[in-house]
């Protein structure tokens, strides 16, 4: 998987995804952020980085069933793919490889 990079941001989106599993659809990844991180970040920008995580392949989407609260409409529906699973995976191999080589941080 050499040369697949992954940023900060497209990061953060699949291991939410990874944490909702079947839930994992738009405004539900916005909200899960904002509780675990504290951190506010827009739809747009969430549904940008699906879309581009699923045309790298580490993701996959599907629609839902329609629900009343969405007046008919579909959830769609992303999912972790093998691919996205082993790229999460080695992520965090090397960066805990950092952290495990990083002497006591003590503040100055």
């Amino acid at each position: 998987m050499k040369g697949n990079y992954l940023g900060e941001f497209e990061e953060l989106v699949m291991l939410t995804c990874a944490i909702l599993k079947d839930e994992a659809y738009g405004i539900n990844i916005v909200q899960e952020i904002k509780a675990r991180m504290d951190r506010s970040v827009n739809l747009s920008a969430v549904h940008v980085t699906l879309y581009r995580l699923e045309d790298k392949g580490f993701v996959r989407s599907f629609y839902g069933g329609a629900t009343s609260q969405r007046g008919g409409r579909r959830k769609r529906i992303f999912q972790l793919t093998s691919l996205g699973v082993k790229l999460l995976q080695q992520v965090n191999e090397k960066r805990q490889n950092l952290w495990d080589q990083l002497p006591e941080l003590k503040p100055l």
